[in-house]
This record gives structure tokens, C-alpha cells and sequence, in this order.
């Protein structure tokens, strides 16, 4: 097999994860121009600013008070000093290799091998593991997940994720402005607009799906740089391969009691199901696991 540099793998994701958000940029740009084209220019901007206000604070909410909402809703408890001495120790020290301030520590109660990083920033970031990844991961495969979440706290992934969601969000909203006009003006006045409105209707209907898409994708690239982002921290990819497998196996037939929404804040979704794979926010673990083995 031919051996991959995490250096490259890196850089190749974060390229895809900026192209791929640069379309979201460019799908809001032209459901903007739709709506200023079919409504009354003052009433469209209107709407833009009232828009765009919304998700704007909904944007601040997440960011700065999303992570205790996540921590209360997977009912994380933080990690006991001497019960969990190695896992506050893996992350103290793999937090210098990062370069960043170590994060708090919890642990949740599930017998799914889980993990996750919350945090708008590295210096108010935490870290939760589950009970099962305690129990049935070894060393190296723990420090492999470890390093995997210090990864997305280091780059900023929850900052990047934010952004799109957000503009995810506009698309919805401004989608749902363009078939609102279109559905209560007259005949006579789609007849005067044109034909860009029938363009603009479908795109309207379309532009939700596709961004979700390029959301979805993106997030599995964040998931991709973090995989490779461990290797790089811990020098051992096979330490995370391992503990992937392991998650592969064990974690068959479990469900955690998790929000749909939380879902891509965990190294491996805990709400996967065999008809979501359009949306799914994680690569399949197989893919993985063939890409840290070959680096």
C-alpha cells in the first residue's frame, strides 16, 4: 500500500473543506440576487436584514454557550482524579504535542465507544469520552482518540462548523422567502418577472437539499484532518486504526441517547443508520481505517 503523508492528508482536507464552503458562500449570493430580483427591492432588503439578524444570534448563542448545552444534554460528568488519572494525563500531555491549553475532561456513562470535543476555542474547550471507550480501548488507541479531538479543538472546527451551519441556515431561510413570494404573488406578476423565477423557484426548493449535502461533506472532511491530525500528534496511526475497528465491532447493535443534532460532534456517529449516507457527517469507518494505515 502506498504511504500517505498525515502532512498531505491534512492539507488536502482543509482545501476540500474551504472549496466546499466557498459553494455555500456562492449558493447564498445567488438566492440573494433571485430575491432582490423578484421582490420589491425595500422589502427584500428588509427581509435580508431580519434574515440575517436571526441567524447571526443564533450563531453567537451556539458558539459561545453551545458546548454546556451539549455537556448537560449527553449528561457528561467531569473526570475523576484518580479514577481516570490516565485519560486526564493523555490529554494534558498530548495537549502540549498540540501546542494548545489542555481542556477539561469528562465522562459520559455509555457503553459505546464514543468521544467528543465542544469548545468555541482551545482555551474554553472540553473533552468528553465515554465509559465504554474507557473500559475496552487500550493505551494507544485511546490516545489515538484522544488526539483525534484535540485536533478539532486545535483547528478551530467547531468555530469552521459554526460558519457553515449558519450559512446552511440562511440558505433555509432565504429558500424559504423566495417560494413564499413566489406562491402568493399573482399570474399576471410571474408572468411580468420571467423565466428567472421559475429558475429561482426551483433553486429555492433545491438550494436546502444541496446545502445540507456540502454541510455533510464538510464535516466529513473536518473528521478526515482529524484522523490524520492524531497520527500526526501521537506518531502511531495505528493506535487510532485500532480503536476505529474497535468501534467498528462493538458499538454494532448499540444506540447512545443522543440528539440527531450532536451527532457530528462525535468521532463516530451514534445515530448511523444504512439509509442515511447522503447526510452522514462521518466517512464510513472502513475508509478510515485504509487511510491511517497507509500513512
Amino acid at each position: 500500500m502506498k504511504k500517505v503523508s498525515f502532512f498531505d492528508q491534512i492539507a488536502k482536507n482543509n482545501r476540500n473543506s474551504i472549496l466546499l464552503s466557498i459553494f455555500v458562500v456562492a449558493l447564498v449570493a445567488l438566492l440573494v440576487y433571485v430575491i432582490a430580483y423578484v421582490l420589491v427591492p425595500g422589502f427584500a432588503i428588509f427581509l435580508l436584514i431580519f434574515a440575517a439578524a436571526i441567524m447571526i444570534v443564533d450563531a453567537y448563542a451556539s458558539y459561545n454557550y453551545g458546548d454546556r448545552l451539549v455537556l448537560k444534554a449527553t449528561q457528561a460528568k467531569p473526570a475523576d482524579p484518580v479514577e481516570h488519572v490516565y485519560l486526564i494525563n493523555t490529554v494534558e500531555g498530548l495537549s502540549i504535542a498540540a501546542g494548545i491549553p489542555p481542556p477539561k475532561v469528562y465522562v459520559v456513562e455509555d457503553d459505546e465507544i464514543n468521544a467528543f470535543a465542544v469548545g468555541k476555542d482551545p482555551k474554553h474547550a472540553s473533552i468528553a469520552v465515554t465509559t465504554g471507550a474507557l473500559k475496552n480501548l487500550n493505551r494507544t488507541e485511546l490516545e489515538g482518540v484522544v488526539g483525534h479531538e484535540l485536533t478539532h479543538v486545535a483547528d478551530y472546527d467547531v468555530r469552521f462548523m459554526t460558519l457553515v451551519a449558519v450559512l446552511v441556515g440562511l440558505v433555509a431561510i432565504l429558500s424559504w422567502m423566495l417560494i413564499r413570494s413566489y406562491l402568493v404573488a399573482g399570474r399576471e406578476e410571474r408572468g411580468k418577472l420571467g423565466f428567472l423565477v421559475l429558475i429561482g423557484f426551483l433553486l429555492a426548493i433545491l438550494a436546502p437539499v444541496a446545502s445540507r449535502i456540502v454541510q455533510a461533506m464538510v464535516s466529513r472532511r473536518r473528521e478526515l484532518s482529524a484522523d490524520a491530525g492524531s497520527a500526526k500528534l501521537t506518531r502511531y496511526p495505528e493506535g487510532l486504526a485500532s480503536a476505529l475497528e474497535k468501534i467498528q465491532k462493538i458499538n454494532q447493535g448499540k444506540k447512545m441517547k443522543v440528539s440527531e443534532s450532536l451527532s457530528h460532534l462525535f468521532i463516530s456517529d451514534p445515530n448511523k443508520s444504512p439509509l442515511d449516507d447522503i447526510f452522514a457527517t462521518h466517512p464510513p469507518l472502513e475508509q478510515r481505517i485504509k487511510i491511517l494505515r497507509s500513512m
